[in-house]
């Protein structure tokens, strides 16, 4: 039998699927569980069936899932897990998404848009999630859309350590390569006791992936730029913005974001930009064929067994951050 058992009956059960297993077999080994073994295959007209190995009636499930691409088959799948597991009579199921599906569409810009994340929200809901475990939503709101809890964790801790272990901060500027990240980096600039700077940039919302980068507010002239944001996704953003940074006379600049989603022209666009380094959790798989020179990983499957710890001991996920996010 996998898992922990305790004279209280509570049963703890570890799952996985296929997007990302490499990061719940971390996680495992870390909480000295082993995860439970299922049977999971693709029909020749790509419908995802799901068995389990073993009995799972009772037991305080935590399913494990990553969305890189393709996003909509990983989905489905956690899904269909989050079903089978509902009808196999697990006790509690908790959907453990480091990265988010769809935070993007977390509110209609144009009419006629759909809100998406929500969507997500109320699919998990409907299979029969209990609650939802994420790292760095994109915006907070989307705490808002589940109708249980959502325990947002944050790998700012994690990041902020490793950045002030290796540079030197008396001359480090913390910057938000937008507006829309400005609290982010706000939260940055508390951690690191550093100053901050903003990129103003506008999007054209007829054009997607396409930025355009206006001005530095800040003092950045001399100084270590850290690029801070949620996600890195098709490389323009950030990498626009680090250019900017230079032009305006930093000395070196750095990026640190939770999500490597590494789309389409990223890998090209990250190498080409004089980056001093890239620092990346592994809350994402790398795609296959991307290789980034500079990039540095960092491992988030601690903070995920810590989180599930606290949840399945009823303990409080909010203090393994000090308060800083709910």
């Amino acid at each position: 039998m996998t898992g922990v058992k305790r004279p209280t009956e509570k049963h703890l059960m570890l799952f996985t699927g296929r997007a990302h297993p490499e990061l719940a077999e971390s996680v495992a080994e870390i909480m000295g569980v082993e995860l439970t073994q299922r049977r999971l295959i693709n029909y020749a007209n790509s419908e995802i069936y799901v068995r389990f190995e073993e009995s799972v009636r009772g037991s305080d499930a935590f399913v494990i899932q990553s969305h890189p691409a393709p996003v909509n088959e990983w989905v489905m799948e956690q899904l269909i897990m989050v079903d089978a597991l509902k009808r196999a009579s697990a006790k509690r199921i908790t959907v453990v998404a480091p990265y988010y599906p769809y935070a993007r569409q977390d509110k209609k810009h144009l009419g006629r848009e759909p809100i998406s994340a929500r969507l997500v929200a109320d699919l998990f809901w409907a299979a029969g999630a209990d609650r939802i475990m994420s790292v760095d939503l994109h915006t907070a709101q989307i705490q808002g859309f589940f109708n249980g809890p959502l325990d947002h964790l944050t790998a700012l801790p994690v990041l902020a350590e490793y950045v002030a272990s290796k540079y030197d901060m008396t001359d480090m500027t913390v910057v938000s390569p937008d507006a829309g990240r400005v609290r982010l980096a706000d939260t940055w600039s508390d951690a690191l006791g550093a100053p901050l700077a903003i990129i103003h940039k506008r999007h054209d919302p007829n054009l997607v992936n396409q930025v355009a980068v206006h001005e530095v507010v800040g003092d950045v002239a001399g100084r270590t730029c850290l690029l801070v944001d949620d996600m890195v996704d098709t490389g323009g953003t950030i990498c626009q913005a680090a250019n900017a940074l230079l032009e305006y006379g930093a000395k070196r600049v750095i990026c640190a974001a939770t999500h490597p989603i590494l789309s389409g022209p990223a890998a090209d666009r990250l190498n080409s930009t004089p980056f001093e380094e890239i620092i990346f959790t592994n809350s994402l798989p790398l795609p296959a064929g991307v290789h980034i020179e500079k990039a540095t990983v960092l491992s988030i499957a601690p903070l995920l067994a810590q989180a599930i710890h606290e949840i399945f001991e009823d303990g409080s996920v909010t203090n393994l951050f000090h308060g800083t996010f709910g």
